[in-house]
């Protein structure tokens, strides 16, 4: 596999990470496959699909729980994925990742546990107008519950920028600021350590959906000083139903419990329970132990590359994608101008986006058209839908030439 890559060489030189996946050899409709929906799941190498099968085919026990010899594998399995993640992240300690299916979960757990211990009626949860569902709902039903009320921070319009200039005024009022790193819709790029430092200065705890962001950046939370940030196994080339919180120790200690059952307890009594120390107490029953694997060894692979490497080489296919798009007639494009990350969502006028993906599915290029989980977003910015071409290292410039013939062919026949 390539190493170090230079995002500027040719693209002939990311031939040998093609290589390393299986799938971008297939065919779709009777086309080569152009995968540009990163956004939603990205593709997996072979190391990875191997390190799940290993476990299965060498280690495959339940972990913490025995004595034997496949179980202390299959624990080591575990535990050294959890060590690696906070590596990764680089958190102060290994305690402070908790494993879930994904961030989906990671914000339900931080919404109910964190939440039910520390908002009251009347407080304010702030978010962003440009939330996935998952940093949005969960806070929703959190607030009916409890009688909190949800404020936001404007989006500025098609260019995807966050309005901050009543920033401080809305964080004196908030116990929480949850917000996203990457938009999965704008591609905008949000500047994260000063939203945490803003948010840390008005004593307002501060949680990172870093679910586009985590595979294609570096992320460190203590450079970061959020209190949360949650991400998923299966946007950074690893297995679906893994994902993973980072919570500040201090945090996760004082948090009850998500979940009830085996793991998470310490004594269990008819009556009553004490429950584990961190991380087990958020890792109730048997985990995805082989999808720990597969994180692992995505790590591990994407690492190798170097994450530097990857975020130039994505910008530049994604701005590329821009600057080709804005030249068809009748293209509306969502995002930033200039630091974009690896999103592009457009509209073509008097053409749906589900025609767009539709068409594009026919020539083998797999697009992403609907809302997002972003319709209140959309609807802000008075469109249902959306098309979105999202771009990783794997991805190349011919593809990007593709794709741009697809649409030339659909925009022509609705002139």
């Amino acid at each position: 596999m390539t190493q170090g890559l230079d995002p500027t060489e040719k693209i002939k030189d990311w031939k040998s990470i093609r290589d390393d996946f299986p799938i971008l050899n297939k065919e779709i409709n009777g086309h080569q496959l152009v995968y540009l929906d990163n956004a939603a799941s990205s593709q997996k190498p072979q190391v990875v699909i191997d390190a799940i099968r290993k476990h299965y085919e060498d280690n495959n026990a339940n972990v913490h729980r025995g004595i034997h010899e496949l179980s202390n594998r299959a624990t080591e399995t575990y535990e050294a994925s959890r060590r690696r993640v906070a590596k990764y992240l680089n958190a102060a300690r290994p305690e402070e990742v908790i494993f879930t299916r994904g961030t989906t979960e990671s914000i339900n757990l931080v919404a109910h546990s964190w939440g039910q211990s520390n908002i009251c009626a009347g407080d304010t949860i702030l978010l962003t107008e440009m939330e996935h569902h998952s940093n949005l709902v969960p806070w929703q039903i959190m607030a009916k519950r409890i009688g909190a009320k949800l404020e936001f921070i404007s989006v500025t319009g098609d260019d995807g920028l966050l309005d901050l200039t009543d920033l401080d005024e809305k964080l004196d009022r908030a116990k929480i600021l949850a917000f996203t790193h990457f938009s999965n819709t704008l591609g905008s790029i949000n500047p994260v350590k000063e939203l945490c430092q803003r948010a840390r200065k008005a004593e307002v705890v501060s949680l990172v959906d870093a679910a586009q962001s985590a595979g294609h950046t570096t992320i460190d939370v203590q450079e970061i000083d959020c209190d949360f940030l949650a991400f998923s196994g299966h946007k950074i080339c690893g297995p679906t139903g893994i994902g993973v919180l980072y919570g500040k120790k201090e945090q996760l200690e004082e948090m009850p419990p998500y979940q009830g059952g085996g793991e998470m307890i310490s004594k269990v009594e008819y009556l009553e329970s004490t429950f584990n120390v961190i991380p087990h107490k958020f890792e109730a029953g048997t985990p995805n132990i082989a999808g720990a694997a597969g994180l692992h060894t995505a790590i591990d692979y994407i690492d190798r590359i170097g994450l530097s490497a990857i975020f130039k080489h994505d910008q530049h296919l994604a701005n590329q994608t821009v600057k080709r798009l804005q030249e068809i007639d009748g293209i509306r494009i969502f995002g930033p101008d200039n630091q974009r990350s690896a999103v592009v969502s457009f509209v073509l006028q008097d053409a749906h986006a589900l025609d767009l993906a539709t068409m594009a599915d026919q020539k083998g290029i797999a697009i992403r058209a609907g809302h997002h989980c972003n319709q209140p977003l959309l609807t802000k910015l008075g469109v249902p839908s959306t098309a979105r071409a999202s771009f990783n290292f794997y991805n190349t410039e011919s593809e990007v030439d593709r794709f741009i013939e697809v649409i030339q062919q659909v925009q022509k026949m609705f002139v």
